[in-house]
């Protein structure tokens, strides 16, 4: 078995979860998708509240969630005062959950690529598990029962690839180490100096499944369909898979001399 004892979690939509749920969704220019991705969020999860972390949209997507949120006491809406990225947008998100005592702390995107009727599943995963075992599930495409839908084959291979590198690298038990639809239990958040915490785009994915791996936290994979957005801009770039490549490998060298990572 990999270390850290992950597993795959069987394809179940049962959620028994007694813990508040806060899903946290940066948005910069998504006002194209925003409305539907919350809609289907509390469709699915009408328990949960919804943050979301705004980068001074100049496209009015934070005017839009804040006439939403006049009419809905789950919904919230932090605003910045510029575009400063996706990694301190959850942190930021993270920290302000953490605050307001939610127990689970929920990533997923505006633009509809993380399935919300896989969130009861991936809920359920965490909550229903002992306070002390599961502190992370993530939605993952490269596990039995996951897939993606109309990606070419060479974006797939380099997916695959990346994830299978950073696997080995990092010697982690996660087939999806980059994917950014996760539930978190709070606790774990909450050990974390989240003040180190400067990766952006896939590495900080990658950099937050390390740090609960090296807490001795339990990580599970729910197995979701992946789609691309329809609507709107992607916002990764290439300096975003160089970043990770390179801090991967920064860090599985410390790790293969046994130096603690910065």
């Amino acid at each position: 078995m990999d270390e850290g004892a992950d597993r795959t979690v069987p394809d179940t939509q049962d959620s028994a979860s007694a813990l508040r749920a806060l899903v946290v969704v940066p948005t910069y220019n998504e006002v194209e998708n925003i409305e539907t991705a919350i809609d289907k969020i509390l469709e699915h999860a009408p328990d949960v509240h919804v943050l979301v972390v705004d980068d001074a949209s100049p496209d009015g997507t934070g005017d839009r969630v804040e006439a939403l949120a006049a009419d809905d006491s789950r919904l919230h809406l932090m605003r910045r005062t510029g575009k400063l990225g996706l990694g301190t947008a959850y942190v930021a998100g993270f920290d302000w959950g953490l605050e307001r005592g939610y127990g689970l702390l929920i990533e997923m995107d505006a633009d509809g690529s993380h399935p919300a009727d896989r969130l009861p599943a991936l809920l359920s995963a965490v909550a229903d598990a002992p306070a002390d075992d599961v502190q992370l599930a993530i939605g993952s495409r490269w596990v039995r029962g996951g897939s993606v839908v109309d990606w070419p084959k060479r974006r797939e291979l380099l997916s695959r690839t990346a994830n299978l590198y950073a696997r080995l690298m990092l010697r982690l038990g996660v087939h999806d180490v980059t994917a950014g639809y996760r539930v978190y239990r709070a606790d774990a958040i909450r050990r974390m100096d989240l003040s180190g915490v400067d990766s952006k785009g896939y590495c900080f994915q990658v950099d937050m499944t390390l740090r609960v791996h090296d807490l001795g936290g339990r990580i599970v994979e729910v197995p979701i369909e992946f789609r691309d957005r329809v609507l709107g801009t992607s916002k990764m770039d290439r300096s975003v898979i160089i970043e990770a490549m390179l801090r991967v490998t920064q860090w599985g060298v410390q790790r293969w001399f046994r130096r603690p990572r910065s």
